[in-house]
């Protein structure tokens, strides 16, 4: 694996892999010392221009626990603000000699443009609407620390399906990993042609109960130039996911930041159902796990002063 762009480039013995690797390192995370040498000596620049704390954060404490450098740059307050282009962004930090640059743009294919301008491993952390990688390999890991293999399991995706990147990466994860997964929510928040991808569709919540884990996403205003519903109050009132749609057996998760009260109510966040602070805990884990096969998997090189194996600490 020499970059991370999508759930495409993956094979489903890699994503095992790295479901593998992320235990490893959950369990790393429970010592006291919580850092490995594994990285030491390397440098990983993180590079946002879209707002971010659970991806951003996650990603330089994971490498940070990988014991390498971080450069975190984000495009409000930099020089990106004066005009300078992506290219030239990313030509100045090649100065730094990073060995992995995880980047976030509201264009789909950034990361991609990436990989022709640098010798670095690129982790795509989100471009535009299109892929987000890891967050539904960190999504599988929540799963599979709590109910074990999702093959045979019944998830459901509901809500602002057209305008999310997570959709699209956890709609190939999950189907990749054996899970049977239906979209729902309004025609006009549903995609063209997304039945193509081997999902159903529904648009309403009628059969909801067949799901064995419900995927709740945010409705992202910032990325709709016009009207795809009535109302947020109507939008609530015919899909947000709260008890009394659901049955004490289900499961339920959310990428973040949550709109309570609209796609998702306070009884189910703060219930034992939900699966949302698994998915932040998972994401510190699996993004390490991420970081180490990209640079430091199958890599022996030893020095006089970190001779230690990799699983044990800095």
């Amino acid at each position: 694996m020499k970059h991370l762009l999508s759930i495409e480039d993956l094979t489903q013995d890699e994503i095992e892999g790295l479901l593998e690797r992320a235990e490893s390192f959950a369990e790393v995370s429970r010592r006291d010392i919580k850092k490995v040498p594994a990285l030491r000596g390397r440098t990983v620049v993180t590079l946002f221009y879209e707002a971010s704390t659970r991806t951003s954060s996650s990603f330089e404490l994971a490498a940070k626990r990988l014991s390498a450098d971080v450069v975190s740059v984000k495009a409000s307050g930099s020089s990106v603000d004066k005009g300078e282009s992506l290219k030239d962004t990313v030509e100045t930090l090649s100065a730094y000699d990073p060995a992995a640059i995880v980047i976030r743009h509201p264009h789909a294919g950034a990361a991609q443009m990436l990989t022709q301008w640098v010798d670095a491993a690129v982790v795509n952390a989100g471009d535009g609407m299109r892929q987000h990688p890891s967050q539904a390999l960190l999504d599988l890991l929540a799963l599979r620390q709590r109910i074990g293999s999702v093959e045979g399991k019944k998830i459901w995706i509901v809500g602002d399906v057209l305008h999310s990147r997570v959709a699209r990466s956890n709609i190939q994860a999950f189907m990749m990993m054996g899970a049977e997964v239906t979209v729902a929510g309004p025609p006009t928040l549903i995609p063209r042609r997304i039945e193509e991808t081997g999902c159903q569709v529904r648009h309403s919540l009628d059969e909801i109960e067949e799901a064995d884990v419900v995927y709740s996403l945010r409705m992202q205003r910032e990325r709709m130039k016009e009207s795809f519903v009535p109302s947020i109050r109507e939008y609530a009132r015919l899909f947000q996911i709260n008890s009394r749609r659901l049955n004490p057996r289900q499961l339920v998760m959310h990428p973040g930041p949550v709109n309570r009260g609209v796609e998702i109510g306070a009884d189910v966040i703060d219930s034992d159902r939900s699966l949302i602070s698994d998915q932040v805990s998972s994401g510190l884990a699996m993004r390490m796990a991420i970081l180490f096969e990209l640079l430091a998997h199958g890599d022996h090189r030893e020095t006089a002063e970190s001779p230690l194996p990799i699983g044990e600490p800095a």
